[in-house]
C-alpha cells in the first residue's frame, strides 16, 4: 500500500494545481468553475447538500464576461487530502464553523490558505490556526452570487483579484496568481499585505453600510445620500491612512461613480435574504481601527448601531 503523501508537490507556473474551495458560493463556486474549465483538479468543500448537488451537476456559471458553461468539480464535507491551495470564500459570520471542514493536519506541509473575505482582521486569525507563512489573503472585486447549489450568476463585466501575503515566499504567490489569471480573473502579486487589505476596506465600508442602511442600489446612495457618503468615505481614509494603508477621498468617489448603479453590496444582498450581516467584519472592524488610532468615527458609528438597532 502507498503511503499517503503529506505535501503537496512543487509546482511550477504552468503545472496544473489541485486547489480546494472552501465555501463554493458567490465568489468561491464562480473561482472553482473557472479553475476547473483552465484544466485544474478542484475540490469543493461544504454541506452535504453542496456537495451532492455539485458532485451530480456540477458547477453551472452565467456570466457575461466568462460566457455560460458547466464545470465539473469535485466535492466533499471535509479536506481529506494534501492540496496546493485552499480558496476560503465563506462569509466571515461562518468562518470559525467552516474552517473545521480544513483539518490543518489534512492540507499538507505546503499549501497555502487564500481568505477571499471581507475586513481586514481575519489573516491573524487564520495564522493563529494554520503556519503564517502559508496564509495568503486574497482580494477579489466581482458581484456574484450563488442563486442555487451549484448555480452560479456573475453579474459583473469584470472579476480581479489582488493577490498578497507578506509571510509568503514570493514564489507561491506568483504560481497561485498565474494560475488565477489564466483561468479568468485578472489577478496580481500586491507586496504590501496591510495596504492591500485596507484599499478594499476603504471601498466597501462605504459602500455595504451606506446600501445597506438605506437599502437602496449605489447609485441611489451616491445621488440621495451624497453628503453621507463623502463624510464616511473621508472617515474612512482617515482610518486606513492611520493602519498604513491608501488614503484618497477623491478617488474613492470617483470609483463609485464609476460603478453600474444598480450594483449592490453582498451585505446589502444578505440583508434582503434575512442572512445575517458582515457587519462586525467590516463595521466592527473599521470602528476597532479607528479607536486604536485615536480617530473620531461618527459616521460609521451611527451607522453600525442603526443596523444593529434594526436587528442587523
Amino acid at each position: 500500500m502507498t503511503a499517503q503523501r503529506t505535501t503537496a508537490r512543487q509546482t511550477t507556473a504552468n503545472d496544473p494545481l489541485t486547489v480546494a474551495v472552501l465555501g463554493p458560493g458567490g465568489i468561491g463556486g464562480l473561482l472553482a468553475a473557472l479553475l476547473s474549465r483552465a484544466g485544474h483538479r478542484v475540490v469543493c468543500l461544504g454541506g452535504d447538500e453542496t456537495a451532492e448537488a455539485l458532485r451530480t451537476n456540477g458547477i453551472q456559471v452565467r456570466s457575461a464576461r466568462f460566457g455560460d458553461f458547466t464545470a465539473q468539480v469535485e466535492a466533499d464535507t471535509e479536506l481529506r487530502e494534501p492540496v496546493d491551495a485552499c480558496l476560503i470564500a465563506v462569509k466571515a459570520t461562518a468562518l470559525d464553523a467552516a474552517l473545521t471542514r480544513v483539518p490543518p493536519t489534512a492540507l499538507g506541509d505546503d499549501a497555502l490558505i487564500v481568505p477571499f473575505l471581507n475586513g481586514v482582521e481575519h489573516p491573524a486569525a487564520l495564522r493563529a490556526r494554520y503556519r503564517p507563512e502559508r496564509v495568503a489573503p486574497a482580494v477579489i472585486r466581482a458581484e456574484s452570487t450563488r442563486v442555487a447549489p451549484g448555480q452560479i450568476e456573475h453579474a459583473s463585466p469584470f472579476a480581479e483579484i489582488d493577490l498578497t501575503g507578506d509571510t509568503v515566499p514570493r514564489d507561491r504567490l506568483d504560481a497561485l496568481a498565474h494560475a488565477l489569471d489564466t483561468a479568468g480573473p485578472s489577478t496580481r502579486v500586491l507586496p504590501d499585505e496591510t495596504a492591500a487589505l485596507w484599499a478594499k476596506m476603504s471601498f466597501l465600508a462605504p459602500f455595504a453600510l451606506l446600501t445597506t442602511r438605506h437599502a437602496l442600489p449605489l447609485g441611489d446612495v451616491r445621488t440621495h445620500h451624497r453628503e453621507q457618503l463623502t463624510s464616511l468615505v473621508e472617515e474612512t481614509a482617515a482610518v486606513s491612512r492611520a493602519c498604513g494603508g491608501p488614503a484618497d477621498p477623491t478617488q474613492a468617489l470617483a470609483r463609485y461613480d464609476a460603478f453600474p448603479p444598480g450594483m449592490k453590496s453582498s451585505m446589502q444582498r444578505d440583508a434582503e435574504a434575512g442572512r445575517p450581516l458582515e457587519l462586525d467584519a467590516i463595521g466592527g472592524a473599521l470602528l476597532r481601527a479607528a479607536e486604536h488610532h485615536g480617530i473620531p468615527a461618527p459616521v460609521t458609528t451611527g451607522l453600525v448601531r442603526e443596523l444593529r438597532e434594526a436587528g442587523h
